[in-house]
Formats: C-alpha cells, sequence, structure tokens
C-alpha cells in the first residue's frame, strides 16, 4: 500500500468528465490517496457579499465549467467490467461553507415562487472539532460532511458535465457517503480515471434549496481497490448502518425504479433471494429516500439497514 497527497492547483484540477483527460497520478489497487479539495465554485475563500469572492484562475472553458475536481487518477487493473471500490477513510471539512436558495429561475424556486428578488445567501463558519457549522445569521447545524462528486468519464467522446450523477458515479450528492462507508462504482473506461470534488458539510434528503452547505475540503483520505468479483450496473454503497442501492434518471419514479432494481439483485447476492421473495421482504424493511431533486438527473437510493433481515 503506497500513500499519495493531491492539492487543488491548475495540474490537478478540472470542471467536467472526460476519458481523454491524461491522468495526473496512476497508483495500484490498494492504494490510498489524500486529496485536499477546493469547493464546488472553485472559491478561494467566504463570500464577502451574494457572488463577490475570489476563485481559482485561470480556468479554461468548457473543460472548467463545471465544479472543481480533483483527478483524474487511473487505477492499475481497473478495466470496464470490473468495479472501482472507494473506502471513506477521512473527511475533514475547511473552516468556512455557503449555502443559499432562491434568486434564480430553477424548476423548484418557480414552483415555490421564490424565483424573482435576490438570492438569499449564508455565510458559514465551520468548526472541524466540535462538527458545528455557525451561520453569519446565527443558526447552528450539526456537520456531517461528504464528497458530492466522486466518479468516473462515460466511455463517449468528448466533454461530459459534472452536473449529473450518472451509472459511474458523477454528482451523486448522497448524503450517506461519509467517513467510514465504502462506494462501489461500475468502471467505464481502462484506468477509470477518478475525480473527486463538491465538498459538502452538510446536506439534507434531497438538497432542496440547489446547493448544499458547499465547503471546501482540508482532507479526504480514500483506499482504490479493484474488484472483479463483484459486476454492477450501477453504484452501491456500504455504510457502516446499511447497504445502499441507487437508481437516476430525469423521472423520479424511473430513478426509484432502477434503484430498486438494484436491491432485488443485491438481497440476492446476501441472502440468495428470488425477485419475489426479495421485494415481499424489501416491503418491509428497505426504505426509499430521495437523494437529490436538483441535479437534472434525479436521484434515489434504497437503504438496506444491517441486520434487519435475521
Amino acid at each position: 500500500m503506497v500513500h499519495y497527497s493531491i492539492n487543488p492547483e491548475r495540474s490537478t484540477l478540472h470542471g467536467s468528465f472526460s476519458r481523454d483527460f491524461e491522468p495526473i497520478l496512476t497508483i495500484d489497487s490498494g492504494d490510498v490517496v489524500r486529496y485536499s479539495t477546493l469547493d464546488a465554485g472553485w472559491g478561494l475563500e467566504p463570500f464577502s457579499a451574494p457572488g463577490v469572492r475570489r476563485r481559482f484562475e485561470t480556468r479554461e472553458r468548457p473543460r472548467d465549467g463545471g465544479h472543481a475536481l480533483c483527478g483524474p487518477i487511473a487505477i492499475r487493473g481497473a478495466e470496464p467490467g470490473t468495479v472501482l471500490e472507494i473506502k471513506i477513510n477521512e473527511i475533514h471539512p475547511g473552516s468556512w461553507g455557503w449555502n443559499s436558495a432562491g434568486g434564480f429561475p430553477s424548476p423548484i424556486n418557480k414552483s415555490l415562487g421564490i424565483a424573482d428578488g435576490e438570492e438569499f445567501h449564508l455565510n458559514w463558519k465551520l468548526n472541524a472539532t466540535t462538527m458545528i457549522g455557525t451561520s453569519d445569521h446565527g443558526h447552528k447545524v450539526a456537520l456531517r460532511p461528504f464528497m458530492g462528486i466522486m466518479g468516473m468519464p462515460p466511455d463517449e467522446p468528448g466533454i461530459h458535465s459534472t452536473y449529473p450523477p450518472r451509472f459511474c458515479g458523477g454528482n451523486i450528492d448522497c448524503k450517506e457517503l461519509i467517513a467510514g462507508s465504502t462506494l462501489y462504482l461500475p468502471v467505464p473506461v481502462s484506468g477509470g480515471l477518478f475525480s473527486v470534488g463538491d465538498g459538502h458539510a452538510i446536506q439534507g434528503d434531497g438538497e432542496v434549496g440547489s446547493p448544499a452547505l458547499e465547503c471546501p475540503m482540508d482532507l479526504v483520505d480514500l483506499t482504490f481497490s479493484v474488484r472483479k468479483d463483484i459486476s454492477l450496473t450501477m453504484p452501491r454503497a456500504k455504510t457502516l448502518t446499511a447497504w445502499i442501492t441507487m437508481g437516476f434518471h430525469e423521472d423520479l419514479n424511473e430513478a426509484t425504479i432502477i434503484a430498486l432494481e438494484g436491491m432485488l439483485n443485491l438481497m440476492k447476492e446476501i441472502f440468495g433471494f428470488e425477485r419475489k421473495e426479495a421485494l415481499a421482504l424489501a416491503s418491509l424493511v428497505v426504505d426509499l429516500r430521495i437523494t437529490q431533486i436538483v441535479n437534472g438527473v434525479r436521484g434515489v437510493h434504497a437503504v438496506l439497514p444491517h441486520g434487519s433481515i435475521k
């Protein structure tokens, strides 16, 4: 096992996915990479006013048009048909963050009548010792940091947006992917070309306001392993408390079916259940949760608590 470090600088940053990007690092299965990351918006400091702050420059468009990501890294042995296992060992937020709502014409804002006027903006101070965030309006929340984006590019030419989640990861925005969790992603291209970014200090299921509590991360410690004994078509995760399967689709109902399909497959692997038996038991112990509804492609995750079936 070898440990590597990646810091956010011109040679390590990008704002899109592409199979054509050269890896900044090539590692072996079982190696560990320790990242520090910018916030999603390439910020170098807190906002002094809504929309006003210093950002990382210089950026190339369209390559750097999306979230600030670190990578990509290649993992030897990662090939289409294999699965990339990402163990999330540690996540430590930076000292500041922000979130906002309203003031732009998203479908949710229009439906709720808050698309017009100024954006409501909160600056947050983050205490990584007490794990408490305090806003400039005096709100306090308990922090539960995770990375919104972990993923690889599809095996298609060109530049691909960081905004939607895909079968190979991307803007998953699943709040359960905290330290101690393991994410499993189908490998789409040779080497994987994994990137990470979009740190969230805390987020609710749904991410309903569009941003979560966006923040830089001082440390994201990940262990990468290539798994040839697993076959997946969609992301799966194992947390300290549950197994999770994920579904992504523009239609929330379709995303639900995809997540449920993954759960039935998982229950067959674990328990040997056929589909009808698995669905009957899933109706008793599996929770369906809305991951996010703001990324264009919506997300649903199915949650099977450990020990729920004896």
